[in-house]
């Protein structure tokens, strides 16, 4: 797309620190990083969000972040990884063209991830589980 600047990330008309490439994929170093080595992996067919991706795209999509993720873990010694992927402006997505943010994490590092935690009645999680179900 035209306006959307992981796009144009993904074509070179904006420069970018590539990690990795392929077909598919480009992994790039976050510009505003939640931590020193956070990278963002970008299908190369624009895609708004995991609500849109083809199925075929999301499964590579969590092979090319594992791959990524363990040489983040080799290159840092972290002691862990957050995957994460916002679709939708409530979820906190701002760029809407798919993307996954890999963040090495220490013990004590100060990042956050913030929800406050929320509880189910008696049987109200197996009425989430079945309405997820039915649409499956």
């Amino acid at each position: 797309m035209d306006n959307c600047i992981f796009c144009k990330i993904i074509d070179g008309s904006i420069p970018s620190t590539v990690v990795y490439e392929d077909a598919d994929f480009k992994a790039i170093m976050d510009i505003s990083p939640a931590a020193k080595g956070h990278v963002l992996v970008l299908p190369k067919k624009h895609c708004a969000d995991l609500l849109s991706i083809d199925p075929d795209v999301a499964s590579k999509a969590l092979l090319v972040a594992s791959k990524i993720a363990n040489a983040q873990k080799k290159a840092f010694n972290c002691d862990g990884i957050n995957l994460l992927q916002n679709s939708g402006e409530a979820a906190w997505q701002s760029v809407f063209h798919l993307h996954i943010h890999l963040i090495p994490r220490y013990k004590d590092d100060n990042v956050a991830v913030p929800w406050e935690h929320v509880t189910y009645a008696d049987g109200e999680a197996e009425e989430y589980a079945a309405r997820i179900r039915e649409k499956l």
